[in-house]
């Protein structure tokens, strides 16, 4: 589909660069449509790594290529289906999730949920470098025989990192044209792929394998469902430009939709390269297997199109947090907010290249540990949500005691205790490779479900304890003193 021209849908500006921050986008301004979130979540999944993960399922979990199909099926509607139940809050409040996010913890207890959500965008955003930059070599390699080394590895993560800043930078119109482009190349090339495998794999050893443990099947749910989890705050970013009267089932659908048309033939893919790659689940590189089992001619375009994807995934997430950052109360424009995470992700993706020993086994541990920390603030988030219609905008903005959002000392008190007890509660759960909380070895610990505990939790306990209305204040009432505290300040 074609992308939108800029104008109002894009910030009101006939410019590029989008200059909206935090505030709502007024009504006469939201011109977009619920069938532009399709290639965005598309863009969104274009991802060398769910090939790795597919694998994964069959290397390290053991499963069965019927057994891969289902966790292919059920893991993008479960993720992306609560991306797009918490996508409908941007619509309803034309303001990005950790903005919205106010309405419910409070203008201070907003902070912590947001520092927690922001640190994990860190990993997130490295792990993509890291795999673009992997693609980049492995391009260099197959062409010109070049070999990776150090510097190399600094370079191209530099080249990465710095197209992934341009383009977060310049904001949601650059994201739809890039979103919307990239989904025409990756699918077609990834047809070729899969006709490419259909010729050549050795199809009575992939359906001969035996089936894996019911146990190994949920974790790896768990296992895919946690990429897209990690979506769920940006989800309202994606959405603020659409009407209030967009559909939100159409928003659901259209989220969930976009994903799963790649992630479903992309996990299979993997779970049938496998067969040939047996030691992809373990390798420290996760891209250069595709060299190996594909010919240059194929190969090569589709990693080129693969790197635009990653750099699009990247860019989402450096757009979204920025705006995290802007709710910190970092007062800079949000596409400088965004250098912090580039800068970040450079040096963690130069330990994860050089330091790191299996690549696979720490991004398994990280996108775990990843769905647990979101998911706290899914359940606070999603209940309050169901519970209320409009935001108020001003309030929203105003960071001050003022604020009908400022609720006690700036403080949600019930948001606050769901989230930090549900947090808790999902690490007690949950097992990594360096870590296993004390209920790691219980039925839910087993299956990989500490996130889903966390969601349950959260929720749950918001929704049984009492609820505080937002505070109003009187037009023209005398500021209380010391009311215009900054927006990271903790002082009462």
């Amino acid at each position: 589909m074609p992308a939108q021209p800029a104008g109002p849908a894009d910030g009101g500006h006939e410019t590029a660069v989008e200059t909206r921050g935090l505030e709502p986008v007024p009504d006469g301004e939201r011109g977009g449509r619920v069938r532009e979130l399709v290639p965005t979540w598309v863009a969104a999944n274009i991802s060398v790594l769910l090939l790795t993960m597919g694998a994964g399922l069959v290397i390290s979990n053991g499963l069965n290529i019927w057994q891969v199909l289902v966790v292919a099926i059920l893991a993008p509607v479960l993720s992306y289906g609560i991306v797009g139940l918490i996508s409908i809050a941007g619509k309803r409040g034309g303001a990005p999730g950790m903005a919205l996010s106010r309405a419910v913890f409070g203008q201070r207890g907003n902070l912590f949920p947001g520092a927690l959500i922001w640190v994990a965008r860190w990993g997130w955003e490295t792990i993509n470098a890291v795999s673009g930059a992997y693609a980049v070599l492995t391009v260099l390699d197959l062409l010109f025989g070049v070999r990776g080394n150090t510097a190399l590895i600094v370079v191209t993560l530099l080249f990465f990192v710095g197209c992934t800043f341009v383009v977060s930078g310049l904001g949601i119109k650059a994201l739809r044209v890039c979103s919307t482009w990239s989904t025409y190349l990756f699918g077609a090339f990834s047809v070729l792929v899969l006709a490419y495998l259909v010729l050549t794999t050795d199809w009575s050893a992939v359906f001969g394998k035996p089936a894996g443990s019911t146990a190994m099947m949920v974790a790896g749910i768990g296992t895919i469902a946690a990429g897209g989890i990690s979506w769920v705050p940006s989800g309202p970013d994606f959405t603020r430009y659409l009407p209030r009267t967009a559909s939100s089932g159409g928003v659901v659908a259209a989220t969930v939709g976009g994903a799963g048309v790649v992630v479903l033939p992309m996990v299979l893919m993997g779970a049938v390269m496998a067969v040939g790659t047996p030691d992809l689940a373990t390798a420290q590189d996760p891209v250069s297997f595709i060299g190996e089992l594909l010919p240059v001619w194929l190969a090569v375009p589709y990693l080129l199109i693969a790197l635009i994807g990653m750099l699009l995934i990247n860019s989402m997430s450096m757009y979204s947090a920025g705006f995290t950052a802007q709710t910190l109360g970092i007062k800079v424009p949000r596409a400088w907010a965004v250098s912090v995470n580039a800068a970040i992700s450079l040096v963690f993706g130069f330990l994860l290249m050089v330091v790191a020993t299996s690549f696979f086994g720490s991004f398994i541990s990280f996108l775990t540990l990843l769905a647990v920390a979101f998911s706290a603030w899914i359940g606070v988030f999603g209940v309050d949500m169901l519970r209320r219609e409009t935001y108020d905008g001003p309030a929203l903005l105003d960071t001050t005691r003022t604020s009908a959002y400022w609720y006690k000392g700036g403080f949600a008190w019930q948001a606050m205790t769901a989230w930090t007890l549900a947090l808790v509660a999902g690490v007690l759960f949950t097992k990594v490779d360096w870590f296993a909380g004390p209920l790691a070895t219980t039925w839910i610990g087993r299956n990989g479900l500490g996130w889903a505990a966390g969601i349950l939790t959260s929720g749950l306990l918001y929704a049984v304890l009492p609820r505080t209305a937002p505070r109003t204040t009187a037009p023209g009432a005398p500021a209380e003193a010391g009311e215009h505290a900054p927006a990271g300040s903790l002082s009462n």
